[in-house]
């Protein structure tokens, strides 16, 4: 079923619009972005400290499916680049013997990842003598848990 729409006239349609992929002002500024970036030439990436912390309370059955790390601070892009990084360092389910539930990867079950488990404080702003990662806190790496005991 097409979602293009004639009113009157007897001009051929062709089901085209005027509209063209990637021109608005946000997508040719991530595009130039990117660019920049991926340059050799680039400096150093402007990065942000985040301090991921927990606010469910601890009887929050949302815990139960993933397990909180407490407090960690990260270096990224943005708040929700903060989140990503810090699941990043959580276990996946490939590297064990065990199955996601909905998905092909279990990155996106991570209590960083939940808005209702986690919060994202900016510390700092606009540093360049860092790296993108975690900077302080102890992430487990026993989230998933595998089928069969050892």
């Amino acid at each position: 079923m097409s979602n293009v729409s004639k009113a009157g006239g007897d001009d051929y349609n062709n089901a085209t619009t005027r509209n063209t992929f990637a021109s608005s002002v946000e997508s040719l500024a991530q595009i130039s972005d990117a660019a920049a970036a991926g340059s050799p030439d680039s400096e150093a990436e402007n990065l942000s400290i985040y301090r991921l912390e927990p606010i469910a309370a601890p009887d929050d059955p949302r815990w139960k499916n993933s397990p909180g790390h407490g407090i960690v601070t990260v270096a990224a892009r943005t708040s929700g680049d903060a989140r990503i990084v810090a699941a990043s360092r959580e276990l996946d389910f490939m590297e064990v013997d065990a199955a996601p539930a909905e998905d092909v990867t279990t990155f996106n079950a991570s209590a960083f990842r939940d808005d209702k488990l986690y919060t994202v404080i900016e510390v700092e702003r606009g540093r360049t003598d860092i790296a993108r990662g975690v900077i302080e806190g102890e992430i487990s790496v026993d989230t998933i848990r595998p089928v069969q005991p050892d």
